[in-house]
């Protein structure tokens, strides 16, 4: 173990892992909310929104969420075909209105049988399970299971099957899943633990990792995400992921 990295990279935790860190990250737009289901659904989008430039990513999940009436839950569950016509000319990259019409139908779906979208992940899981993989993998077959799927959207929603790193997906288990006294982090969902929880590995984390020595393998897929993670939990096991504030916030905050 390099104890300098990690007491280095446990003050860069203790830094970014504040509330100011919210108003400029994605994680602002479930913060907006205190309903549990709304929190859910608007961190699904921004985090599924969440490649390119985090003030668009913010703009256009709340340009969303105005245009669902700001009560993001309800409009799923109860929505009229006239609501869904508001609807028709988003577009967030190459996110558009046909992958936004059957995630909300996903929504209806979902929401009319389970209280909360943490059932959704947690139907493949098993008890020793030590990561996240088989709930990520479930969830994807689970998400695209209703009929007439479009298969332009299927490519929205990653798992670890196809070797993806998972980065949207596992940053929004850590919004939902890590708990501490920060207030960044929600702590909503508890048959997830954070020891089980798979750094959301980008270019900017990678990058950083690599000159760290945290990380070997080039490609950014699941593999590597596994490896950085079983990397930081030789320093955290029960809660490898807070040390994604360090790292991110080194590759995009400081250019490091």
């Amino acid at each position: 173990m390099n104890v300098d990295l990690k007491i280095f990279l446990d003050k860069k935790v203790d830094e970014y892992n504040q509330p100011f860190f919210i108003q400029s990250d994605p994680i602002s737009i479930p913060h907006s909310f205190s309903k549990k289901q709304d929190i859910e659904i608007a961190g699904f989008f921004a985090a599924i929104f969440s490649w390119g430039n985090r003030t668009t990513i913010i703009k256009k999940s709340k340009e969303l969420l105005q245009l669902m009436d700001n009560a993001p839950h309800q409009f799923c569950l109860s929505h009229s075909e006239n609501d869904l016509k508001k609807l028709m000319q988003f577009k967030h990259r190459t996110f558009n209105t046909t992958d936004l019409l059957y995630f909300i139908e996903f929504f209806n779906f979902h929401y009319n049988r389970y209280d909360s979208l943490e059932e959704a992940f947690c139907f493949g899981m098993k008890e020793n399970d030590i990561n996240v993989s088989n709930a990520l993998n479930s969830f994807y077959d689970y998400f695209f299971s209703l009929p007439d799927i479009p298969k332009r959207t299927l490519k929205h929603v990653a798992s670890p099957n196809k070797n993806s790193a998972c980065k949207r997906i596992n940053m929004f288990l850590r919004w939902m899943v890590r708990a501490d006294d920060k207030g960044v982090d929600f702590g909503l969902w508890k048959k997830i633990k954070p020891s089980q929880l798979i750094i959301p590995l980008d270019l900017h984390v990678a990058r950083v990792a690599h000159r760290f020595n945290l990380l070997e393998r080039k490609q950014f897929d699941w593999i590597a995400a596994v490896e950085l993670t079983n990397q930081l939990k030789t320093w955290d096991d029960q809660d490898p992921t807070k040390y994604d504030f360090a790292l991110f916030a080194l590759g995009i905050e400081e250019k490091f």
